[in-house]
């Protein structure tokens, strides 16, 4: 089972501060309302993951509607698993992790993200860097 990385939950509430700013400073829009309280409790348990099952619906909801922002796939269209390979030179992704995407949540797709980024050793990262943007 995947958890949401705690990148992704700060991401998401930098999304949504720069989207709906305090217009006093203060008060925070529901979606970072929803999400502080997740944060903290990475934060103060010194976790890199949070259960999805642990969220509450308005956190899950604020954590999909950033996700909604990103980039669903990391394919460049230099598919080296077409040819054989059991890692995709192009995006980084596993055979099965290309075979299987469309049926991947977007918990687990995050995953493969955050795996693929930290390696960096595909060609969208390296190469062909010019293609992944």
């Amino acid at each position: 089972m995947h958890g949401i990385h705690i990148t992704d939950i700060e991401a998401a509430i930098n999304h949504w501060r720069q989207r709906h700013p305090s217009p006093d400073g203060v008060r925070l829009s529901p979606e970072v309302r929803a999400l502080a309280p997740v944060y903290a409790r990475l934060i103060h348990a010194g976790a890199q993951e949070v259960n999805p099952a642990s969220l509450s619906a308005a956190a899950m909801q604020a954590w999909l509607g950033w996700y909604e922002t990103q980039p669903d796939t990391p394919c460049i269209a230099i598919c080296s698993t077409s040819q054989g390979d059991a890692q995709c030179k192009g995006c980084g992704r596993s055979f099965g992790e290309v075979q299987q995407w469309l049926e991947l949540s977007p918990v687990q797709k995050r995953a493969v993200w955050r795996r693929i980024v930290a390696e960096g050793t595909a060609l969208r990262f390296t190469r062909y860097a010019e293609r992944a943007k």
